[in-house]
């Protein structure tokens, strides 16, 4: 759901709703009014009261221009740093209380850190096997399965650093599933990936989702989000600026406007006629305003016409995405 604006008094901030629970609901993770400042010869306010949740078998798009908090908050989900206020559950455990429910979460954070270069990818995974208290002969067959799902047995003895970007990217992600988390957390794992990497990071995030795990991916590649996501949580200077499943989110914003499509040049006469119902034409596409009731008189004016298109005219997260940032007043939004 959109937010609404804080009441006088509060932060610039938006109040997003409480946190849902329940088996019914299946979530896996959950935070509620997440705070973090940091103190670096001034007071920077990175995570102002954020709460969101994490479901079985979904994809969240976390969103956001840089500096919005995402990597902050997805480092106090994944434990690796402490909020200053506000809690997270993960599997309806207190994350503060049972640190070893860090288990069922797997991490990617931004940037190539995530590896040792000059290891192998075999041995990376191994590696964090073992970290996460899997015996050594579980570790390697984890590791090697891993590595042969993600296409990537060819490559298990080469070095990391003399893989390709979209490979690291996938031997992070296998480091960060080797121990079979429900819970997968990624901070920009398509940056600087190819068309073709990209397609492959959708596959595999497709199949993780399948199994039932939760994933969070922290991202700027819309078109990504778009294809994957289930939900969309948008962050602006630290505070949440939406919370939506991203069909409703994506119809809130949807044009009140029809597109219709004809198979012929519309002739200056009914051009204009158009234009005078209110309508707006782009070669052969006609927009009218409105609801479907609306627009008769414009599909009357072009009933002798080849109509090959009837349709409501459709946001993109893209164009969502600027409006929820452009400051519009979303509030009065159903």
């Amino acid at each position: 759901m959109i937010g609404t604006p804080a009441s006088a008094g509060q932060t610039g901030c938006w109040n997003n709703p409480p946190v849902e629970t329940g088996e019914s609901k299946k979530v896996l993770l959950s935070a509620q009014g997440l705070v973090k400042t940091y103190r670096h010869g001034r007071v920077v306010q990175a995570v102002q009261g954020v709460s969101l949740r994490l479901v079985a078998a979904e994809v969240l798009a976390f969103l956001g221009p840089n500096g919005a908090g995402k990597s902050t908050c997805i480092k106090m989900l994944a434990g690796l740093v402490e909020p200053d206020g506000g809690e997270i559950e993960v599997l309806g455990q207190r994350l503060a209380r049972n640190p070893g429910i860090k288990r069922e979460i797997g991490v990617v954070l931004e940037g190539n850190r995530n590896l040792y270069w000059r290891m192998t990818p075999l041995e990376n995974l191994i590696y964090f096997g073992r970290l996460r208290g899997i015996g050594y002969k579980e570790a390697r067959r984890r590791s090697i399965e891993l590595l042969e799902r993600l296409d990537l047995s060819e490559k298990r003895n080469s070095l990391v650093q003399q893989l390709s970007r979209g490979m690291q990217q996938k031997v992070a992600i296998a480091a960060a599933l080797v121990h079979n988390p429900r819970i997968l957390l990624l901070d920009e794992p398509a940056l600087g990936l190819d068309v073709v990497g990209a397609e492959s990071l959708k596959r595999i995030l497709r199949e993780l989702t399948a199994e039932g795990r939760a994933v969070l991916i922290a991202t700027h590649q819309l078109d990504i989000a778009e294809a994957l996501a289930n939900k969309v949580v948008v962050l602006n200077k630290g505070c949440l600026v939406a919370d939506a499943k991203l069909n409703e989110l994506i119809a809130r914003f949807s044009r009140e406007v029809f597109e219709i499509e004809v198979g012929e040049t519309l002739s200056p006469e009914v051009t204009s006629k158009l234009e005078a119902a209110g309508a707006l034409v782009e070669q052969q596409i006609i927009s009218a305003p409105g609801e479907f009731a609306d627009i008769w008189p414009v599909l009357a004016l072009v009933k002798d016409l080849r109509v090959t298109r009837v349709e409501r005219a459709r946001a993109s997260l893209s164009g969502v995405y600027l409006k929820l940032l452009g400051g519009e007043d979303v509030s009065a939004r159903p």
